[in-house]
């Protein structure tokens, strides 16, 4: 029978290759399942993977409790947990899946905060157009608010990902999964206007590269660079709020899903694997319905 480690290195393997997993959350399986492959060995004498009830993946997630870990987490322990042991039914390391019937913690799940339409306005508005970095930030900005991307999409686009005679950007999001996003009128065309006449004086005399958004030494502008520019134009946009370059992303699903949007294009141009992840949208949604009915209904 094939030993706990060498199992677990050939999961690791399967998720690199196959699923495509960003080293992040590979780290992050591989930090779980030895901790769990630990307690099996040293705490409940089990060395042979076939011999895995559920009883003692429950062992493991009490001892877990017991040393304050959240709720959260255990519950991407038990994910971690529950795909390994599907790996090794499915490979036919073992006859059986001890993992049915697990059940999930429940998680207080926090709404991601949003931008309404008027701030969304206001935030894009506050760039200097004089200057071509403000041409670049009205860009980038629309560009954030018009696909959805994440923040490392967005400063790792080259200039020929942004299609803009057809309309669209080419997105590679996590794993390098690549995904086709259509763009509006307003993002195309601060776009346009950017690599016509902002990029070149950006660009300068410094060594020629492909990046879409470059900085004024004519490099590719950094996720922290990035991260200064937005909280600088929300705090001149006077946006209360605390504002992350995901509050776009955020308000971009928000804003589709208000005005009606199909919940699966939405979790297709956010790149979403699962469309649990997308869900979430659907939530902050009748939340503010029930903002608005709270504050303008006389029987309230």
């Amino acid at each position: 029978m094939k030993r706990s480690v060498d199992a677990l290195l050939d999961y690791i393997h399967f998720l690199r290759v196959e699923r495509q997993l960003s080293d992040n959350t590979l780290a992050s399986y591989r930090r779980d399942l030895e901790s769990y492959i630990e307690h099996l060995h040293k705490v409940q004498g089990i060395e042979n993977l076939s011999e895995v009830m559920r009883s003692n993946i429950l062992l493991h997630l009490d001892d877990l409790r017991t040393k304050g870990i959240s709720a959260r987490s255990i519950a991407r322990h038990i994910s971690a947990i529950r795909s390994f042991h599907q790996f090794l039914l499915r490979e036919k390391v073992t006859d059986s899946d001890p993992t049915i019937h697990l059940d999930m913690p429940q998680i207080d799940q926090k709404l991601p905060r949003v931008l309404t339409i008027e701030e969304v306005d206001a935030l894009i508005a506050t760039p200097d157009r004089s200057k071509p970095q403000g041409v670049r930030d009205v860009a980038m900005l629309e560009l954030l608010y018009a696909s959805g991307m994440r923040i490392s999409e967005c400063i790792g686009l080259d200039v020929n990902d942004v299609h803009i005679t057809m309309g669209f950007v080419r997105v590679f999001g996590k794993g390098g999964k690549e995904r086709i996003v259509p763009l509006g009128k307003s993002a195309l065309k601060a776009c346009e206007l950017y690599l016509q006449t902002a990029r070149d004086q950006l660009q300068g005399k410094y060594p020629k590269t492909d990046a879409f958004f470059i900085n004024q030494r004519g490099k590719r502008l950094t996720r922290q660079g990035c991260w200064k520019l937005l909280k600088a134009h929300a705090e001149k946009a006077n946006i209360k709020k605390e504002i992350t370059p995901h509050t776009l992303r955020h308000s971009f699903a928000t804003h589709l899903i208000e005005n009606g949007a199909d919940l699966r294009a939405v979790q297709e141009m956010l790149g979403h694997a699962d469309i649990s992840t997308t869900q979430i949208y659907t939530h902050i949604s009748k939340t503010r319905l029930s903002e608005v009915y709270k504050q303008f209904h006389p029987r309230a």
